[in-house]
């Protein structure tokens, strides 16, 4: 029997970070002392306060059952009260808030629920590898949105052709963004919702990294402005702000219709999230935030430390405002993916390719700070031999 894969499938190209994952596997096969600084996962704990709420959660009989495809009523009460107060968006826990298996999961249902075959995605490059993979899973055609250096990694809306934009049903913006750190202010968002309400583009802002900033710096949500709610939602996640990748727990908040098309899908999808985590969720927002504050801590630490031993070797790097990622100009004459696998093949270094996030991210590497100092310093020592 001859197994044939689906056309869209096909259409794919290979998962980033499990690429990546392969390549690391190699390595250590190949008896290479590897520090991995690509894939952006925290390496430190959940803070405890959430554990223990998540034991005692998980031996409360009730939490066993079928939770509710839209999110525990107190855990998204619980969303609307942080959006109240971190940014001072009003949001109808009903009908404004939906729980998601972890914003990539609700990020990968969307295009489903308002793509038709042939409509348009508008998808930033470079940008995190799902919007496109999820436009394609859809039906959907997608167009990449330059990200550039020269635009502080903005989009230029001006710049996309009149005959996409009558095609084009969805924009997936991200601030402050993975990969290239860089942040958005109320103006920009203002002109994204303009662009939206006169070509009538729905905006899903992917806003997972809004609470890892530093230097006093604050993310608006894309919320905030006026008529954002008439055009679009946000996606967030507890990942990040608290060391919770694993636990698979984010939200997607805004207009109530878009709302409920991806509500639609997901109950036709999945069942929900396990109720113990939601309670979990719950003691994560309302919490102490003091472990919010020591992890943006470790991580200025360790991106100061990072910016300062990579500038030393040549190497230019924005010290970012927020994420934990560094955005690193290779240097001149090489390509994006040669020059990641000379750092993982010489130096066992494992940083992203600019090019896996797109094409216009060709010229850079990602790092991310998810090693401590010592291993950090390390990296410096490491690459200035190879280099």
């Amino acid at each position: 029997m001859t197994i044939t894969m689906a056309e869209r499938l096909s259409k794919l190209p290979p998962y980033l970070f499990a690429k990546i994952d392969a390549l690391k596997a190699e390595a250590i096969k190949n008896g290479i002392n590897i520090i991995d600084l690509g894939v952006g996962d925290p390496d430190l704990p959940t803070p405890l306060h959430i554990q223990e709420k998540m034991k005692s959660a998980v031996e409360d009989a009730e939490n066993h059952r079928y939770p509710s495809y839209q999110g525990m009523p107190a855990f998204r009460e619980t969303v609307a009260s942080f959006y109240k107060k971190r940014f001072q968006v009003d949001l109808d826990p009903q009908k404004e808030v939906l729980s998601l298996i972890g914003s990539k999961e609700g990020i990968a249902h969307t295009p489903l629920a308002f793509l038709n075959e042939g409509d348009f995605c508008l998808v930033p490059d470079p940008g995190y590898p799902v919007y496109k993979a999820a436009t394609i899973l859809a039906g959907g055609k997608v167009y990449q949105v330059p990200l550039l250096l020269e635009n502080q990694f903005l989009p230029d809306y001006e710049k996309i052709p009149i005959d996409i934009l009558n095609k084009a049903k969805l924009l997936f913006i991200n601030y402050p963004n993975n990969p290239t750190s860089a942040t958005a202010d109320p103006d920009f968002f203002q002109r994204t919702v303009d662009f939206a309400k006169k070509n009538e583009i729905i905006i899903c802002h992917d806003a997972a990294y809004s609470e890892m900033t530093y230097d006093d710096y604050q993310a608006p949500s894309f919320l905030q402005v006026q008529g954002a709610k008439e055009v679009g939602i946000e996606f967030h996640s507890l990942s990040k702000t608290y060391n919770m990748t694993g636990w698979r727990v984010g939200f997607a908040v805004g207009n109530p219709q878009i709302i409920a098309a991806l509500g639609k899908v997901k109950t036709n999808i999945d069942s929900g999230i396990f109720q113990a985590i939601q309670v979990a969720g719950i003691e994560a927002l309302t919490g102490n935030q003091d472990c919010v504050q020591e992890m943006r801590g470790i991580y200025k630490e360790r991106r100061d430390l990072l910016c300062q031993g990579l500038e030393s070797l040549g190497l230019k790097v924005e010290k970012p405002k927020a994420t934990f990622y560094l955005w690193i100009q290779i240097p001149e004459g090489k390509d994006s993916e040669g020059f990641a696998l000379h750092l993982l093949k010489e130096a066992g270094i494992i940083c992203t390719p600019g090019t896996g996030f797109g094409d216009y991210g060709e010229g850079f590497i990602r790092m991310a700070l998810t090693v401590p100092q010592n291993r950090l310093c390390e990296v410096v020592e490491r690459i200035r031999k190879v280099l």
